[in-house]
């Protein structure tokens, strides 16, 4: 019982970190990698700055920022220190791909335009300053908080598996 309260409580931080940060931020790259790194001491901060590229791979409708963040968070937990390490690199891509397979299960995609289109029945050009103001209008914080959430509430289920 005392695990699923710890669980129930890092999915609710997580909830609440994932929605400020993506309010303050508008990058689901940065918010998922910042939320899942202060729930769990991951990392100095430097990936922060380099996840500032990442949604939807420089808005181009490609892979969701909250995946990637999701795994460069689980890749500080899980990841090979050395090159010449291959168990080290088999053992990561577990929970990689475990990630990955739930997301795409509950959301349909790991792509941001897949995700646009079923969160809000249309893709968006987000490097279109026009279409990026209709994607706010019809309501990208609240939609796309949604998904950053459940994003890091994935991730963070296979962090505390390791546990």
């Amino acid at each position: 019982m005392a695990a699923q309260a710890r669980r129930e409580q890092i999915h609710r931080e997580l909830e609440q970190k994932a929605k400020e940060y993506l309010k303050i931020s508008g990058n689901c790259a940065q918010t998922s990698f910042l939320a899942l790194q202060e729930q769990f001491g991951l990392d100095d901060g430097s990936i922060l700055k380099a996840l500032t590229v990442f949604p939807g791979i420089a808005l181009r409708g490609e892979t969701c920022g909250a995946v990637v963040g999701c795994l460069m968070a689980l890749s500080l937990v899980y990841g090979r220190e050395r090159l010449d390490d291959w168990e080290g690199y088999i053992r990561t891509l577990r929970p990689g791909r475990r990630f990955c397979r739930n997301f795409e299960k509950e959301l349909g995609s790991t792509m941001c335009g897949d995700i646009l289109e079923s969160q809000f029945g249309r893709r968006y050009n987000l490097a279109d300053p026009a279409e990026a103001a209709e994607w706010e209008k019809a309501g990208a914080q609240e939609k796309c908080s949604a998904v950053v959430t459940r994003a890091v509430q994935i991730a963070a289920e296979i962090i505390i598996e390791q546990d």
